[in-house]
């Protein structure tokens, strides 16, 4: 049994995790976290997401659930502060990490790679295999149609939802950049007023917020007489979950380093 830390396990993700992990029959949740405050705090986790207890009680900190319970790996889907904060934790306590959270900021992502010199990490701000699999085909067509085709990237997600673009979709367009031979500057956020003739270089990333749309992301490749899309739709959280427990499977045991889903998912690596 692969003993599974869950931060935020009270939350939407976390809870979701609890849920599959609990089921799973190959990992066994040993500690919980909420914010300092929560009224979850000192509660059974099953309890306080309505699952059922589950004999682990929720603490305040990641500090306190590692020194309650022996712990392999640490899942998190917290805040990109938050998750900075819980690598340098398990950095010093020798706990792999799996993180889910977006809105890295380059030092926050600098702070990730650091404590992964001391232990395993996971890094990637979309756990579902099929949208790592949409990322994968959407360099491959990019490299495939070259640039006689504009690039654009629009993704929705629900009102809550805090950073934009989403993490997919900064992720997306870093790949096709990439498969392009483009750039950072050629990336566009925003349209308004006389901009003139779209540039030949361009890659748009737009992004949708409203109601309680899980997430939506699609890569348009617009030709003359013709239009590619790409698309992954997620109808519920569960798909990022168990892509987060997959890769807490793979990254248990493992040297330290920092990887992202395309080594769980064992994809060759194309650049």
């Amino acid at each position: 049994m692969i003993r599974t830390v869950i931060t935020g396990i009270t939350g939407r993700m976390g809870s979701t995790l609890l849920r599959l992990a609990r089921d799973s029959g190959d990992l066994r949740v040993v500690g919980g976290t909420a914010r300092p405050g929560s009224a979850s705090v000192g509660q059974d986790a099953g309890v306080a997401t309505r699952l059922g207890p589950v004999d682990v009680t929720v603490v305040d900190s990641l500090e306190r659930a590692l020194d309650a319970a022996q712990a392999d790996v640490v899942i998190d889907f917290t805040s990109a502060e938050l998750s900075v904060a819980h690598a340098k934790v398990c950095a010093a306590r020798g706990v792999a990490l799996v993180v889910g959270s977006t809105g890295f900021t380059p030092e926050a992502s600098a702070a990730l790679a650091e404590s992964a010199k001391a232990v395993p990490i996971v890094a990637a701000p979309n756990m579902s295999v099929g949208v790592n699999l949409v990322i994968r085909m959407a360099a491959e067509l990019a490299r495939v149609l070259g640039p006689g085709f504009d690039v654009e990237v629009l993704e929705a997600h629900h009102r809550m939802k805090k950073d934009a673009p989403s993490g997919t979709a900064l992720r997306l367009a870093d790949v096709l950049a990439e498969a392009l031979g483009r750039t950072q500057e050629d990336l566009t956020f925003a349209r308004h007023g006389q901009i003139g003739a779209r540039p030949a270089r361009e890659i748009g990333v737009q992004t949708l917020r409203g109601g309680d749309v899980v997430g939506e992301h699609t890569v348009y490749f617009l030709g003359e007489g013709e239009r590619i899309e790409l698309t992954h739709r997620a109808t519920n959280r569960d798909q990022f979950a168990a892509g987060a427990l997959r890769a807490a499977r793979w990254v248990t045991g493992r040297a330290p380093g920092l990887h992202d889903m395309a080594d769980v998912l064992g994809f060759q690596r194309t650049s």
